[in-house]
């Protein structure tokens, strides 16, 4: 064979970070999160559906891998499982979904949650996203802990211990908690094998760097969920402020990106283990956050982003 004749294949564009194993399956460091998909509760009107399923087959288009979803992402027109089903089923093999279960969520339009689940309720919520999105069981379920948008205290080991015997009647493959500390995941692992850790952080909200160092101690894939819009005024309910918006635009101004891209390459750079899912309904700010793995940011980047100031 000569050497005209040898082809080769580009690695894809989600894969341009890297890759991590979630649970005993390696997915690209750049995922997709489909809280966004169906539009947000404050949004005046729900996302296009035409829209949606044309952004969810382009992420797949550009190597995206690993999706996260939850059956409380919904809109009284919109489900983000039923949007995930109609565009990709049936799955690619390399495919892995995460879902998230625990609050339970009521009918109306907002993101408040109704008493959390019982531990014997979560089998139900479990078979739900089986349903939703038409598959025989779940890759990886995420313990969401918490009725609220902040974190809570208290023992997560009932809950984990029902969603290990869910795992054990071939429900789900992998358990993850979310919404934690150290010490609720401490316990976690004491129970189980923990596949990821999904916690809200940010640059500018930073309250979670010591599970970001423990989660890579034990090899466990950590995954900050609203990673760009964690400080930004207005972005995300309850959101800190950032301190110093600056840093970021001329961090973004140096390589001519934007300061999302900047923001989720910071949070690639915390880390190998470190999963990012950012989410959209939109395809250029799709494509623009999974460009956003190929970003290397410099030790000077790191050190003016670092030394953002953290609101607590």
């Amino acid at each position: 064979m000569t050497s005209d004749s040898i082809t080769t294949t580009a690695p894809s564009p989600a894969a341009s970070a890297g890759t991590w194993r979630l649970g005993d399956r390696e997915v690209n460091r750049i995922g997709f999160g489909a809280m966004r998909l169906t539009g947000m509760p404050w949004d005046e009107k729900p996302r296009d559906r035409d829209t949606a399923i044309a952004v969810l087959r382009r992420a797949v288009e550009l190597g995206v891998n690993h999706i996260d979803t939850a059956a409380f992402y919904f809109l009284p027109t919109r489900s983000a499982n039923e949007l995930i089903s109609t565009a990709l089923h049936p799955y690619r093999d390399d495919l892995v979904i995460a879902t998230k279960v625990g609050p339970v969520r009521g009918k109306g339009e907002g993101l408040a949650f109704a008493p959390y689940a019982r531990p014997e309720e979560l089998r139900a919520q479990v078979e739900e996203n089986v349903r939703q999105l038409g598959v025989d069981h779940l890759d990886v379920v995420n313990l969401r802990w918490g009725s609220g948008m902040g974190k809570e205290s208290g023992s997560v080991a009932e809950h984990v211990g029902a969603l290990t015997e869910l795992r054990d009647a071939g429900l789900l493959a992998h358990i993850g908690v979310s919404n934690v500390d150290a010490a609720q995941l401490t316990e976690a692992m004491a129970i189980t094998p923990v596949a990821e850790v999904q916690n809200r952080y940010g640059l500018t909200e930073r309250g979670d760097d010591d599970l970001v160092a423990l989660t890579g101690e034990h090899g466990i894939a950590f995954v900050p969920f609203f990673s760009v819009g964690a400080g930004v005024p207005g972005a995300v309910p309850g959101g800190t402020v950032a301190s110093d918006e600056s840093a970021v635009a001329a961090v973004a101004a140096a390589h001519e990106v934007t300061p999302a891209q900047v923001r989720l390459a910071w949070t690639l750079h915390r880390g190998e283990h470190v999963l990012a899912i950012p989410g959209t309904g939109d395809r250029a700010h799709l494509e623009e956050n999974i460009a956003a793995g190929s970003l290397r940011l410099t030790g000077d980047d790191l050190a003016r982003l670092d030394a953002v100031a953290t609101a607590a």
